[in-house]
Order: structure tokens, then C-alpha cells, then sequence
């Protein structure tokens, strides 16, 4: 029998967010997906600021800012006549605090392609056509069935399992966990990709019902590509015709006459509201992140960007306890997560039902969807200083040498990060620990450092990003490195 430490169902962002992150740590996984190929349609398409941020850290951050774009200004027709125009996200410059401010907008297909680059820079693979059909967990691992290529059937025996395998999960089914919330039968729109030869790519067409103000269908162009992403809204009973055909008479429909022509489909799907979360995060050694975790309508793009974000909060624990830390780390995994995932779920239903009433503002995009604020205050991780849970803002600041240079650039890695301010008596370091010291090491530029984290004492930020804890105190700082693992 086969072993690894960690086994990843699924390979969507989620998935190899994680991925991405054992490998840099170096633990050993397998990353499997039942798909038998690399999907190619757009799908989730706006990556959130924080969700950015993650991605500096991983080192994709550049292939996703080359070959994505601003969300482009929504014009609105009646027929052929223009009658708004507005935007989703407003233009916001980058500041000392928050390098990426603006979502930026990126097919899910490449956004997966840029993470599996990554993956296979590092060392890893998919391994598509390969499913979990089965496990059994004890004290010490479990033991997962795997269909592979072929009927091909392996048995794996891993130290973690993590299903992040879709809405759908077959992980999270064979873990017995449910899935409460609401599917809206009712409420379903056709999603694909096609070319529209001759229309303008500035900007992102919509056609409403006059009446409701509720979208009838849209196309949204995608960057880097010739492709627009087409949506539209089906009608109750309304079966939906995933062809050329059948999407060039549903945008006929919504404009009220057919001279806009479609030159070609390249991807579909049907698209059902569904907005439901598992009731538990994790039992035993077997965990739920993204999708598997949690399912949210399309408003406010936040499903994809918060299971990045569930990965990211998973990967550094998982390494942390496969290198001898306590196995009690892994319970802050759905401490933490649970209750952010429930919080942004009901954001996403907030905002479609604002779409389904036609509000006014129902296209606007604010603080509240860029998931910078999410913090995780009352976690067991987050009991030292009032700043404690909150994300560490980067900040301009010099190195030893005097070469300019950034927090964000101190954080980045699979390291926890002690910020000693200026002053402040020394901290022993540890194992996965940097220590550095902010007016003397590290200058800034303008007073931001201090204007983030004060001027005296200790800060100490987790390998994702968010303070750990923030005293004035050593013994305190010693505690809390210990709590997070780093020993």
C-alpha cells in the first residue's frame, strides 16, 4: 500500500492552493481529481483583493496580474440603446497598506493553469481521472480507495485526507457530514463561453427585463482571450438548450431582436442557485474546504475566493503538526474557518437576493466583498493584543542592508514572521520563525510600518498573513509561537 501525508480530492483552486502550499513546505501529498481532464470554461472569474495578497505569497502573483484585468464598466441596454452605464468595482489605486485593491478578473481555467504551473515548478502533479471512492479512518490515518484511469483501483494510506471535490463532494458524503441550506430549482441561468465577432470588448453588456430590472443576459468579456462569458437567465420551466442555437435565441429573448450574432461555443453549463454549508468542517483526520465546505450563488464573487482562503489556512497547520507540532493546531482549522465561511455565504445570499428584487444598487461592490476585513477575532489563535485576528497590512519598510523592500516580502514563505519594534528587548527566535526588527533592520519609508503595528513591542503574524498576537511582553510572544507550532 502506497503512503503519503496528505491526499487532496479535487483540483480546483481550492485543491491546489494547497497543493501549492505542502509543496513549498515540503509535505509529501497526492493531488487527484476525477475529472479526466483539465477543464477549460470560465467559471468563477473575480479574484478578491485578499485572495491577491494569497497569491503574492504563493508566487503566481505575476502570471495572474499579466493575463487579467479590471473588471470592465457594465453598460446596460434596452434593445440596442444604451440606458446606464456604471461599474461593479471602483478604480482604487494601491496604497502602502493594500497592494492589490481592485478585483481583478481571471477565468477559473486560468487561474487553475497558473496554480498548476506552480505546482509542477515545485515538484507536483495532478493526477486526473483519479477519484475517492472510499475510506476508512482510524487513530494513526486513513486508508483511501482510489479509482484510477482505466478501473484502475489503488489503495492509498495517508496521514490527512482533505476533500476539496466540488459541491458534490463524494468525500464529504462518505464522511456522513450534511449540508443544510436551500437549492433554488427555480432559479437556474446558462453559463458559457462563445466569440461574438464585432462586439466591443470595453465593456460588459447586460440586457434587463424594463420592468423587474432583472438580468435577462449578459456578456462579459474575458481577458487575454476572444472569448466573452454569456449568461442568462432561464425561465421557470424553461428547458435549457446548451448549443449555438439555444444561446443565440435566449440572447435574441433578452435583446428583443437578432442582429447581435454569436460566432461560436467553446464551453457550457447549467447553473443552479445553490446555497447551502456542511455542518462540520473536519472529523478525525479527514477535512472539507471550498466548494465541499460551502456553495454560494455567483453574487459578490465570493465562493471561489473563500476556498482559497480555506486552503490557505489549512496548509500551514497541516505542516506545522506533519513536522511534530501539536495535533490540537489542526482544531483551529474549522474554529476559524466555520464561522468566516458562514459570514460570507450570507453576504453572497445578500447580494443575489438583491439582483432577484432588481435593487438599484444591486451591481455595487464594496469593502465588504473584498474579504480584507475578515478577520478571525474570539479564535484560540487570537487571545493576545486587540489587534489579534486581524490581516497584517503590508507596508513599505528597508532591509538590513538598506534596500527597499515591503512586509509583504518579510511574511512570504511557510515561516511565522515576529516583528520586534523598535526598541523592544530581544525574542528568542524558533524553529520556522523570523525575527525582525522594525527602526533598526527595517525602516520605512513614511511612518506606515508604525502607523500599521505601533512603535514598540512585538507582532507576531502566522505563516497566512493575519497577527498572531501583538504585547510587549517575551514570555507572551514564546507562548504563542509555541501555539502556533513553531518549536
Amino acid at each position: 500500500m502506497n503512503h503519503t501525508q496528505v491526499l487532496i480530492a479535487g483540483a480546483g483552486p481550492t485543491g491546489l492552493t494547497l497543493a501549492v502550499d505542502l509543496a513549498r513546505r515540503g509535505v509529501a501529498f497526492r493531488i487527484v481529481d476525477a475529472a479526466p481532464a483539465h477543464p477549460t470554461g470560465s467559471r468563477g472569474k473575480g479574484l478578491q483583493p485578499r485572495t491577491l495578497e494569497v497569491f503574492d505569497d504563493l508566487g503566481v502573483i505575476e502570471p495572474i496580474l499579466a493575463t487579467g484585468a479590471p473588471y470592465p464598466v457594465i453598460r446596460a441596454y434596452s434593445g440596442a440603446e444604451v440606458v446606464w452605464e456604471g461599474r461593479m468595482h471602483q478604480p482604487a489605486d494601491p496604497t502602502p497598506a493594500v497592494p492589490y485593491p481592485m478585483v481583478v478578473m481571471q477565468p477559473q481555467w486560468r487561474t487553475e493553469r497558473i496554480l498548476r504551473d506552480r505546482l509542477a515548478w515545485l515538484g507536483g502533479h495532478v493526477e486526473m481521472d483519479t477519484e475517492v471512492t472510499a475510506f476508512e479512518q482510524d487513530a494513526d490515518g486513513v486508508t483511501v480507495t482510489l479509482d484510477g484511469p482505466g478501473g484502475v483501483t489503488e489503495l492509498v494510506r495517508a496521514d490527512y485526507l482533505a476533500g476539496a471535490d466540488g459541491g458534490g463532494s463524494r468525500v464529504r458524503k462518505l464522511l456522513g457530514v450534511g449540508f443544510a441550506g436551500e437549492t433554488f430549482e427555480t432559479e437556474r441561468m446558462l453559463i458559457g463561453d462563445v466569440t461574438v465577432p464585432g462586439l466591443d470588448r470595453e465593456h460588459w453588456h447586460t440586457w434587463a427585463d424594463p420592468a423587474t430590472r432583472r438580468m435577462g443576459a449578459g456578456l462579459c468579456p474575458l481577458p487575454g482571450t476572444d472569448v466573452f462569458q454569456f449568461t442568462a437567465q432561464l425561465k421557470e420551466g424553461e428547458v435549457a438548450e446548451a448549443t449555438l442555437a439555444g444561446y443565440q435565441r435566449m440572447l435574441d429573448d433578452a435583446r428583443g431582436d437578432s442582429t447581435l450574432r454569436l460566432g461560436g461555443v467553446s464551453w457550457t453549463s447549467t447553473y443552479r442557485v445553490n446555497i447551502r454549508m456542511a455542518e462540520r468542517f473536519r472529523r478525525g483526520r479527514v477535512f472539507l474546504a471550498g466548494d465541499a465546505a460551502h456553495v454560494h450563488s455567483p453574487a459578490g464573487g465570493q465562493g471561489l475566493n473563500t476556498g482559497v482562503q480555506d486552503a490557505y489556512n489549512l496548509g500551514w497547520k497541516l505542516g506545522r503538526v506533519l513536522g511534530g507540532a501539536p495535533a490540537a493546531l489542526l482544531d483551529t482549522y474549522e474554529e476559524e474557518r466555520l464561522p468566516v465561511a458562514a459570514g460570507v455565504l450570507g453576504l453572497s445570499t445578500a447580494l443575489y437576493q438583491k439582483a432577484r428584487r432588481g435593487d438599484q444598487d444591486a451591481t455595487d461592490r464594496g469593502e465588504d466583498t473584498n474579504q480584507l476585513l475578515l478577520s478571525y477575532h474570539g479564535s484560540s489563535l487570537a487571545t493576545i493584543g486587540t489587534s489579534a485576528g486581524d490581516r497584517a497590512p503590508d507596508a513599505p519598510c528597508r532591509t538590513p542592508g538598506g534596500e527597499a523592500t515591503r512586509l509583504f516580502d518579510v511574511f512570504r514563505g511557510p515561516h511565522t514572521t515576529v516583528l520586534r519594534l523598535g526598541g523592544t528587548a530581544a525574542v528568542a527566535g524558533a524553529g520556522g520563525v523570523v525575527v525582525r526588527e522594525v527602526g533598526t533592520d527595517l525602516i520605512d519609508d513614511g511612518g506606515h510600518v508604525r502607523d500599521a503595528y505601533g512603535d514598540q513591542g512585538f507582532v507576531v503574524v502566522r505563516p497566512d498573513g493575519y497577527i498572531g498576537a501583538a504585547t510587549t511582553d517575551p514570555s507572551e510572544v514564546e507562548g504563542h509561537l509555541h501555539a502556533l507550532g513553531s518549536h
